[in-house]
């Protein structure tokens, strides 16, 4: 009978308690309160009426010993079982699946589980650690717990992460502890055959002896103690004698199936050397090889869909070439050789004008530029009072198809290159026809220094493609030549060796190809007044505002180290450059050689004093010639050809002449 609820009559069950904390049941997600802590216990841990906890580690029943905790009493000891698991193979004829053998160990400490599959050599599949060490949950619906030590027996299946493991067995130590905390372990099971590696077993040897350890004759020791001083005699019986049998070469032939440890092997054919050893011993005359490889399967072309319209052809083709569309890539190793280089711009430059039946429109001249980094083209009209045409911009920069290409093809459209540009040429712009009709200094000096890629700039060509027309007139082209040359100096006239050659080449030569020629066989006019020069080139320096002279003395004497005052033209060459001059390279080229000695030297004192507009001004010089240095965008800096040494050309064309 209990006690009345009267003070004095109960206990104070809080007594000798420490531990007063209370677990988090409720929490606000989203501004919404929820529930958190279903399974929480109450006040200081302890259960609430109705509650029935779930163990979150391994229970151990409570034995003889201390009373350790499990990460103290049990460090370092694991459960290790033995078990396999089936992987299905998809697409192999010969092969199902496989049997892939691993070893679960349980660590009791924590009951983190740990899966790992012993290395087989030369297996060609990724083993090792399968599953790494921590705490596995079990399968849903009961996701939110972990595996224990309970879960575990042999002949039963665990499933891992949707993996399915049969254990089969398990050590000597796992057994023992499983017994002692009452678990009956059920008999072991056998871990059944992989049917692949059954049918793929090798028939060799059972054993593979070492060198020398098969002799005809064995020896015996008989007499005597062993080593020093014993005696030893034959065994005439022979009965150490292990028979093995080789392959000789009398059971070699074409067609014949071997037994290489295990392996057969066919043999299909032999070299010559071969033959001829079988035809002179065992006079075999049929060597007629076994065709062991397929028939070669024709190869598809890969099909390109024709361009649909949209952005660029380019990126259109190299959307068909992966299943990753990459943009198409920019040539940029031309772009670095190709680009503007300090005075060196790679921009070919030509003067052209429209092929139009309309004397307004024939009459408008176009600046043509194409830049070698990027093979595009731009067109530029110089503006001219009262004309009725606003200039500017005519042409935006950019590749230019060539006329009369279908639009939607599978091929890339064919553009515009700078073989095609030469004086004479006639070229369509969108419907817009033009000629060339002329080319600057800079254009013409860099087809000639790169002949190979121009043929129309190339002297050699060009004399050869003559020699076909003139040698069956060659009398007839000297009295041409002889008729203009009134005073017999042979030297004519570049109007008149023009027409002569047109004449002779039958219009098989094009303009640029005359105009190369007469650059080439051309009298050298006289040098320019230095004082010209420099007055010019002082006034250019003087409307870009540059004085950076004292900067460009002190370049040159730290380079000379001597105090000589001079230095070679290459290095005197690297600074002007380097200091960024605002005039043209070959313009920089003749002022060095005005300042240039024999040896090579130059003065660069005097050169520096004659660039120096602010401190030395050169009054202007009159010339019988206009000279022009600095053109703007509507003027080409060109040589003037006057005079034709027409005597050199005959040479050229017929040989010297008595």
């Amino acid at each position: 009978m209990a006690l009345p609820l009267l003070p004095g009559n109960t206990f104070n069950r809080n007594l000798g308690k420490e531990k007063f904390h209370k677990s988090h049941h409720f929490d606000f997600s989203n501004d919404i309160p929820v529930m958190v802590g279903e399974e929480k216990p109450g006040i200081g841990g302890e259960p609430l009426l109705g509650q029935k906890l779930k163990p979150k580690f391994s229970v151990f029943p409570k034995g003889q010993g201390s009373d350790a905790p499990s990460w103290v009493a049990f460090d370092k000891q694991a459960l290790c079982f033995k078990a396999y698991f089936q992987e299905s193979v998809q697409e192999r004829k010969e092969e199902q699946y496989r049997i892939r053998k691993c070893k679960i160990y349980f660590y009791l400490e924590d009951d983190t589980i740990q899966v790992i599959e012993p290395k087989v050599k030369n297996s060609g599949i990724n083993q090792g650690t399968i599953i790494h060490r921590h705490r596995i949950p079990l399968p849903p619906p009961n996701d939110d717990q972990f595996y224990t030590v309970d879960h575990f027996n042999l002949c039963q299946e665990i499933i891992f992460y949707s993996k399915t493991f049969m254990i089969v067995d398990c050590d000597q130590f796992t057994k023992n502890f499983l017994w002692k905390m009452g678990i009956k372990l059920n008999p072991p099971a056998c871990i059944p055959e992989d049917p692949y590696i059954s049918k793929r077993e090798k028939n060799i040897p059972d054993r593979l002896y070492h060198p020398g350890e098969i002799t005809n004759r064995t020896l015996l020791n008989t007499f005597g103690p062993q080593g020093h001083g014993s005696r030893y005699i034959l065994d005439s019986l022979k009965t150490g004698h292990v028979q093995q049998e080789f392959y000789k070469d009398c059971d070699l032939m074409i067609g014949t199936v071997i037994n290489v440890w295990g392996r057969k092997v066919v043999l299909c054919d032999c070299d010559e050397f071969t033959r001829e050893y079988y035809r002179t011993k065992y006079g075999v005359e049929d060597f007629t090889p076994v065709k062991y490889k397929s028939e070669p399967t024709t190869k598809v072309e890969r099909e390109i869909p024709p361009y649909n319209g949209f952005g660029s052809e380019e990126d259109s083709y190299n959307s068909t070439l992966s299943l990753e569309p990459k943009p198409p890539r920019r040539d940029f190793v031309k772009f670095m050789e190709k680009d503007r280089q300090g005075l060196e711009s790679n921009v070919l430059r030509f003067s052209a004008r429209l092929i139009i039946n309309n004397e307004i429109n024939n009459e408008r001249k176009f600046i043509l530029s194409y830049f070698l980094s990027d093979d595009t083209i731009s067109m530029f009209e110089p503006p001219k009072l009262n004309s009725g045409v606003t200039g500017g911009k005519f042409l935006e920069r950019g590749r230019i198809k060539k006329p009369g290409q279908e639009l939607y093809k599978s091929e890339l459209s064919e553009y515009f290159t700078q073989q095609d540009l030469f004086v004479g040429s006639k070229l369509c712009f969108y419907g817009n026809y033009f000629c060339l009709v002329d080319a600057d200094e800079y254009t013409f000096c860099y087809m000639e220094k790169n002949a190979d890629e121009y043929q129309k700039a190339n002297i050699c060509t060009i004399l050869t493609k003559l020699k076909t027309t003139a040698n069956a007139h060659s009398l007839e082209v000297k009295r041409m030549f002889a008729a203009h040359d009134h005073n017999r100096t042979g030297i004519i006239g570049y109007d008149e060796f023009r027409n002569i050659i047109i004449q002779i080449g039958e219009g098989h030569l094009t303009e640029h190809e005359v105009i190369t020629m007469g650059r080439y066989y051309s009298i050298r006019e006289q040098e320019t007044n230095t004082c010209l020069i420099l007055h010019l080139v002082q006034e250019e320096l003087r409307k870009k505002c540059f004085e950076d002279f004292l900067q460009i003395s002190e370049a040159f004497m730290y380079e000379d180290r001597q105090r000589t005052g001079f230095l070679p033209a290459q290095e005197t060459r690297i600074i002007l450059k380097g200091f960024q001059l605002p005039i043209p390279n070959d313009v920089l080229e003749e002022i060095i050689s005005k300042f240039q000695r024999g040896d090579g030297q130059v003065a660069y004192r005097n050169l520096i004093l004659g660039l120096n507009w602010r401190e030395n001004p050169v009054p202007p010089v009159e010339s019988k010639v206009p000279i022009k240095l600095f053109t703007m965008s509507s003027e080409f800096p060109i040589k003037q050809v006057k005079n034709i040494n027409y005597i050199a050309l005959i040479e050229d064309l017929f040989g010297k002449q008595e």
